[in-house]
């Protein structure tokens, strides 16, 4: 599985939302000055997952203060990303890529290991768009907890 890495072309998509609509890539661009956080998670609702969002949530104004935009995505349906939004009290876009398309184009598809089980699923990635389509920082095998503070530092916001 090829990983993205800075400088190359981000793939584009357009993948349905929580809320029943569609977003893509070329949309959210020109909304951010800095780039766009895309940001991948196995599953919603799931613990490492709802602290990873709520994170992004709460650091979303400090984010789109620095010219960030973010958007999650997950292999999860439409019906369970709308509970999960409204659970959480997500402020931010989360699509659905049930069919691992934009998953596997960039790198957050694969193989994983855990406790000693080897199968193929989404691999927690974050992939930060520059304004001009490139990737500008792409970050495979974080973790959940304190990724989003990570990447604040590593973005230069805090």
């Amino acid at each position: 599985m090829a990983r993205l890495t800075p400088g190359e072309t981000a793939p584009g998509f357009n993948l349905p939302t929580s809320d029943g609509g569609s977003l893509s890539l070329a949309e959210l661009l020109p909304t951010a000055e800095n780039g766009v956080i895309v940001y991948f998670y196995p599953a919603a609702g799931t613990p490492g997952c709802t602290k990873e969002a709520c994170d992004f949530r709460d650091s979303l104004a400090s984010l789109q203060g620095a010219g960030y935009a973010v958007v999650g995505v997950s292999p999860d349906p439409v019906a369970k990303l709308a509970s999960f939004v409204e659970a959480e009290s997500l402020t931010f876009p989360l699509v659905s890529d049930v069919e691992h398309t934009t998953l596997e184009a960039y790198g957050a598809w694969g193989e994983k290991k855990n406790y000693g089980r080897t199968y193929t699923g989404v691999i927690r990635s974050t992939v930060v768009v520059a304004p001009d389509g490139t990737v500008a920082l792409a970050q495979h095998n974080v973790k959940a907890t304190g990724h989003v503070a990570k990447l604040r530092r590593d973005l230069k916001i805090d």
